[in-house]
């Protein structure tokens, strides 16, 4: 279990979810999990995903020993009992068919609080698993606030619970894989004009792309 000095200051709402759906993710989908060196004990970041199954986020964030803040699509917000659980787990809606302002400002200022935000720039989970081209989102967020950004990969969701799947395929492992921080020297060119956010995106993305599925142990 990935440590960091402040994971005794998550709420205990946030606390008991975050070791649950652990153990959850120990029991069903266990795979291998590597790069949590790569995830700043301190300070605020991104953590920017690919996004294949609904699985995602949970079994992203119980990785990562600290509270976490997820942008989540505003339509899940869709019932008195989700949209407590989500409201208390301080997910941050976005409406993804207009450009959210509010949301962005939320994000921003959860960055200013020195906290921590799970987003993933393709927007939307995969049709086939396949990587997306990602979309501007991320990168204008990045280059506003100027964090570092930990690229993160999944691999074997789709697979486990994928998008159109009725029900997960338990047994299906998952593996998580988080990348050294790309800093703002390293994602922004200011000088990109209209296409700043979006090349932000891309350079990104990229090291989410190049970023290798974990070898299996040989018993």
């Amino acid at each position: 279990m990935p440590h960091t000095p402040d994971h005794l200051q998550m709420t205990p709402f946030y606390g008991f979810f975050h070791y649950f759906i652990m153990g959850l993710y120990d029991a069903f989908f266990r795979g291998e999990v590597a790069g949590t060196e790569n995830i700043p004990s301190t300070g605020p970041f991104l953590i920017a995903a690919n996004h294949a199954s609904n699985l995602d986020p949970p079994l992203v964030g119980c990785q990562i020993a600290r509270q976490m803040r997820f942008f989540a699509r505003k339509t899940l917000w869709s019932g008195r009992l989700i949209s407590w659980w989500l409201d208390s787990a301080e997910s941050i809606p976005v409406d993804r068919d207009s450009g959210d302002v509010g949301a962005i400002r939320k994000v921003l200022q959860a960055l200013n609080e020195d906290r921590a935000v799970v987003l993933f720039p393709e927007g939307t989970r995969s049709l086939d698993g396949q990587l997306k081209k990602p979309k501007a989102g991320v990168g204008l967020m990045a280059c506003k606030s100027g964090v570092p950004v930990v690229p993160c990969r999944v691999y074997g969701s789709f697979e486990a619970f994928g998008k159109g799947a009725k029900f997960p395929r338990f047994g299906t492992p998952i593996s998580v894989v988080f990348g050294p921080s790309v800093t703002a020297a390293e994602y922004d060119d200011p000088t990109a004009g209209k296409e700043r956010y979006q090349l932000a995106s891309e350079r990104i993305f990229a090291r989410i792309a190049s970023l290798p599925k974990p070898a299996y142990p040989v018993i």
